[in-house]
C-alpha cells in the first residue's frame, strides 16, 4: 500500500494510470515516460509468490504430478508474461490463461498458480480489454471444467479421479470473484479520470477568469489615463511656443496622470506576485468620483456629478468606479461634447450609474464598442447587474449600469 501511494503522489493519479501509453515513448528530457515503465517490481514479486507458494502446496498433494523443469517453466512463463500486460494487456490474459491451462492439464499440483491470470484479467479490465479478460478466464474455467470431469482418464496423473461440481462452482465463484474486483478498479480509475477532467477544465476556467479580470482592470486603468495624457499632449504641443506656461501646465497634468497610472498598474501586478495576500492600497470606489471629474477636467471634459452614492461592498464599488471612469473615458475619445453627466441613484437594494453626454460621435464609435464596453459588461455581469449603452433620443450616448447593492463573498473575490 506505501509503494501505491508513492506512485499516486509521483504520477498524479491511481497507480494503475501509469499502465497506458506507447512503448518506448520519452519525454522531452530523454527520460522514459511514466505511462510506459515496465512494471519488473511487480512481476518479481508475483514470479516469486508463485514458484514459492506452488512448491509450498505440492507437499500436501502427493497425487498430483511431481514438479519438475517443465512445470517450473511453465510457471515461470505464466508469470513473466505479466512484464508486458502493460503493453499488451489482451495478449497477456489470453496467453496467461493458455499457460496455466497447460500446466493444469500436465496433472502439476494446484497452488496459486492462478494468481497470474488474476493480475494479468485486472490489468486488461483497467485496461480498457473487458472482453478480452472475461473471454479468457471463462475460457480457463471451462478448460479446467473439461479436464477435471471428462478428459482426466486421458491426462496425468494416473489413477486420477473426477472432480465434484462442487469444486467446479468454487472455481467459477473465484473467477467471478476476480472479475468483478477488476471492474470495480475500472469503474473507480473511471470515475478518478472523469474528477480529474473536470479539477482541470476547472482550472483552466478560473485561470481564463482571473486572465479577463487583471485584463479588464489593466485596460480600465490605462484607458483613461492614456486619454487624459493624448489630450493634454496636444494642448502642450499646441501652446508649446505661443503659451509656455499653459503648456508647463498640460505637462504637469501629464506627469499627475502618468504616475497615477503607474500606482494602479502597480498595485494589480503586484495581487499577481503576492497572491492571496490583501492589497496594500485600498480599491478605489466612488468616493473618488470628485477626484476621476478632475482628472476629465485637465482633458478638457466638465463632469457634472449628481447624487450621493450608498455604501457598497468593496467589489462592488471597484464595478461602479470603473464603469464611470470607462464611460467618462469614451467620451474624451469618441465624442466631441465637451461636458458629461453622472447621475447616481439608489434603491430597492439596486444602485443606478447613469453617465450622458451630448455627443456628436467623432470617431468610428460612439461610446466606445470594443473592450472599454466589453469589460463594463463584464464587471455588471459578473456581480448580476446589467449595462446598457446607445444612442440617446436628443443625441449624444447614454451608458445606463444598475449593480446590486449586495454581493456574494464569491462576487467580492
Amino acid at each position: 500500500m506505501a509503494g501505491m501511494e508513492e506512485q499516486r503522489v509521483r504520477g498524479g493519479g491511481p497507480p494503475w494510470g501509469r499502465w497506458h501509453g506507447p512503448a518506448g515513448e520519452r519525454g522531452a528530457d530523454g527520460r522514459e515516460r511514466a505511462g510506459t515503465r515496465w512494471p519488473w517490481p511487480s512481476t518479481v514479486l508475483v514470479t516469486a509468490v508463485v514458484l514459492a507458494g506452488t512448491r509450498f502446496s505440492a507437499r500436501g498433494q502427493s497425487h498430483r504430478e511431481a514438479l519438475d523443469a517443465y512445470a517450473y517453466a511453465l510457471l515461470a512463463v505464466a508469470a513473466g508474461l505479466l512484464l508486458w500486460r502493460t503493453r499488451r494487456p489482451a495478449f497477456v490474459v489470453y496467453a496467461t490463461a493458455a499457460v496455466t491451462l497447460a500446466y493444469l492439464a500436465a496433472g502439476y499440483p494446484y497452488g496459486p498458480v492462478f494468481l497470474t491470470v488474476a493480475v494479468s484479467c485486472f490489468s486488461a479490465v483497467v485496461a480498457g480489454r473487458r472482453r478480452a479478460a472475461w473471454t479468457s478466464v471463462g475460457l480457463l474455467w471451462a478448460g479446467h471444467a473439461l479436464i477435471a470431469l471428462w478428459l482426466y482418464r486421458l491426462l496425468p496423473p494416473p489413477g486420477d479421479s473426477a472432480s465434484g461440481w462442487g469444486q467446479q462452482l468454487v472455481v467459477a465463484t473465484w473467477v467471478v470473484a476476480v472479475v468483478a474486483v477488476s471492474e470495480l478498479a475500472r469503474v473507480r480509475h473511471e470515475q478518478w479520470a472523469r474528477e480529474r477532467a473536470e479539477r482541470a477544465q476547472a482550472a483552466r476556467r478560473r485561470a481564463d477568469e482571473e486572465r479577463l479580470r487583471i485584463a479588464r482592470e489593466l485596460h480600465d486603468v490605462l484607458a483613461h489615463s492614456i486619454s487624459v495624457i493624448n489630450v493634454q499632449a496636444g494642448v502642450g504641443l499646441a501652446l508649446l511656443d505661443t503659451d509656455p506656461e499653459q503648456a508647463r501646465t498640460a505637462l504637469t497634468t501629464i506627469k499627475a496622470a502618468s504616475k497615477e497610472a503607474l500606482g494602479e498598474v502597480r498595485q494589480v501586478l503586484g495581487t499577481l506576485r503576492t497572491p492571496g495576500d490583501a492589497p496594500r492600497a485600498p480599491a478605489p470606489g466612488l468616493d473618488r468620483l470628485p477626484e476621476l471629474a478632475d482628472q476629465a477636467a485637465h482633458a478638457g471634459l466638465t463632469v457634472e456629478i449628481e447624487g450621493t452614492p450608498p455604501p457598497l461592498p468593496p467589489g462592488t464599488a471597484l464595478a461602479a468606479f470603473r464603469i464611470v471612469q470607462e464611460a467618462l473615458t469614451n467620451v474624451v475619445r469618441h465624442s466631441g461634447s465637451r461636458h458629461a453627466r453622472v447621475r447616481l441613484a439608489h434603491g430597492g437594494g439596486t444602485l443606478r450609474l447613469r453617465i450622458d453626454d451630448d455627443g456628436p460621435a467623432t470617431g468610428a464609435a460612439a461610446g466606445g464598442s470594443g473592450n472599454g464596453l466589453a469589460g463594463m459588461r463584464e464587471r455588471a455581469a459578473a456581480l448580476g447587474g446589467t449595462i446598457e449603452a446607445g444612442p440617446r433620443p436628443g443625441g449624444g450616448w447614454r451608458v445606463l449600469a444598475e449593480l446590486p447593492l449586495t454581493a456574494t463573498e464569491e462576487d467580492e473575490r
